[in-house]
């Protein structure tokens, strides 16, 4: 698919956007799926085109909260399979699924977090000091991790919120290391889910690859955000990027 300069610059500039509230929070998609449809996609190749760009958005941010030792390595192994499970169900899902079916689904997780972030924000902001849990410890933070990779597999959008639902209210990690955790588990999932799109022929290369540049961009820029930022200007962060979310969720 052949875009033009105006197209180009506008993925260029959502997906820095996108790639600085992926990485801090959640919801970028919200942006970046409008914006692949302005293009003249259908809903599912969207959905799939915006999966080039979340991968290698990811592995910036991933490498970035590794470099600055926010990311506990230890808790990986655990913390992925469920959401990997959860992720190839959701891709497989999303490939085969009625189109009409993303919005509810985008829409019911932006009102819920928001919902969450109102009436008990504790839940995704444990207090400073708070010692994080193991999964085998918390067996509900297993099933919340295999939701969010069904999820995050089928439809991506504000899959984000869903992680920091599961890393930081069951499993209490910080906001850093619940985000660098949760670009993780997006990237593990993200990976299964591009590669049945892939195999489906619903990935257009040329327009996810300018997306994904512009995204790659914005989560280098987030990471430095997040490691310097205080706990109470990240947690105010993700409020506002919830009601935002919800908002789009519902022109979406």
């Amino acid at each position: 698919m052949d875009i033009t300069v105006a197209h180009a610059f506008l993925l260029l500039a959502t997906g820095l956007v996108a790639g600085v509230i992926n990485t801090l929070a959640g919801g970028g998609s919200n942006l970046t799926l409008p914006a692949l449809m302005i293009l003249g996609m259908p809903a599912d190749i969207a959905n799939a085109t915006n999966r080039v760009g979340v991968v290698l958005q990811t592995v910036v941010a991933t490498l970035g909260f590794h470099k600055y030792d926010k990311l506990p390595v230890d808790d990986i192994g655990p913390v992925l399979l469920p959401t990997l499970i959860g992720g190839l169900v959701g891709a497989v899902a999303a490939s085969f699924a009625p189109t009409g079916l993303l919005k509810p689904l985008l829409l019911g997780a932006m009102v819920t977090m928001t919902v969450v972030m109102l009436v008990k924000p504790s839940l995704v902001s444990p207090p400073a000091g708070t010692v994080p849990f193991r999964v085998k410890d918390r067996p509900a933070a297993w099933w919340w991790l295999l939701v969010a990779g069904f999820y995050g597999g089928f439809v991506q959008a504000g899959v984000g919120f869903i992680l920091i639902a599961a890393l930081a209210g069951t499993l209490r990690y910080d906001l850093v290391r619940t985000n660098a955790l949760k670009v993780v588990c997006t990237l593990a999932f993200t990976l299964v889910a591009l590669a049945i799109f892939v195999v489906r022929d619903q990935v257009l290369w040329v327009p996810g690859l300018v997306l994904a540049c512009g995204m790659m961009l914005g989560a280098q820029i987030a990471i430095k955000f997040a490691i310097r930022a205080k706990p109470a200007t990240l947690k105010w962060f993700l409020f506002v990027m919830t009601i935002c979310g919800s908002a789009a969720a519902l022109l979406f």
